[in-house]
């Protein structure tokens, strides 16, 4: 497991969800390479914050592009050269809903995802008779830490309770329910298994029927 804060990756190996951790970023290619080679990779690092159109600036774009967008190419330039020659790979990228649509007040990260999901329909075709799949889940509102702040961040702005908030957000599902990290591992995990070898260049959508 591979991220930047090394508590919570010591802790993943502690709970057994983890075998050993690389501390770094993800953007750090050579770090990641480094560690390999790998069969399967799962690209999961991202960050989201919002504004409205009218003031967001570039500065805003930039991080939501570094966070979500750069650190999937950096992976994927990093496991890709492995996975080729050996005629096998599972790339697996954890988008959103937001790269299939639009959402108010998100456009930077919106705008990323949508650029994440460009990088795997690009690379799945440019790969497509090597053995290596590459695909995207896109989760709705999944109940993780950064659902958390997200709601922190619009109860302080709003002034509206973080109850209401998560009520408010739930009904963009039609289950009126968050996704639960579990229901993406399972997806996941699918495709990085052998019955999906057919599947490649997909945004799998886990959003109870949003989009």
């Amino acid at each position: 497991m591979l991220g930047r804060r090394e508590e919570p990756l010591r802790r993943a190996v502690a709970d057994g969800a983890a075998h050993a951790v690389l501390v770094t970023d993800a953007r750090d290619g050579d770090a990641i390479v480094a560690a390999g080679p790998f069969d399967i990779v799962v690209h999961a690092a991202g960050a989201a914050e919002s504004a409205p159109f009218v003031r967001t600036d570039l500065a805003l774009l930039e991080r939501m592009l570094a966070a979500n967008l750069l650190t999937a190419f950096s992976v994927a330039r990093a496991a890709l050269p492995a996975m080729l020659p050996a005629g096998y790979g599972r790339l697996v990228f954890v988008a959103s809903t937001a790269g299939l649509k639009g959402y108010p007040y998100v456009a930077a990260y919106v705008a990323a995802k949508h650029a994440v999901l460009g990088l795997v329909r690009a690379l799945a075709v440019e790969f497509a008779a090597s053995g290596v799949t590459i695909n995207a889940v896109c989760p709705g509102f999944t109940d993780t830490p950064l659902l958390a702040e997200s709601i922190a961040r619009i109860a302080a702005a709003t002034g509206k309770s973080a109850d209401e908030v998560r009520r408010s957000l739930a009904l963009h599902n039609p289950q009126r329910r968050f996704v639960q990290p579990e229901e993406v591992a399972a997806a996941v995990l699918w495709l990085c298994s052998e019955e999906a070898s057919a599947v490649n260049g997909k945004a799998i959508a886990i959003d109870g029927g949003e989009t």
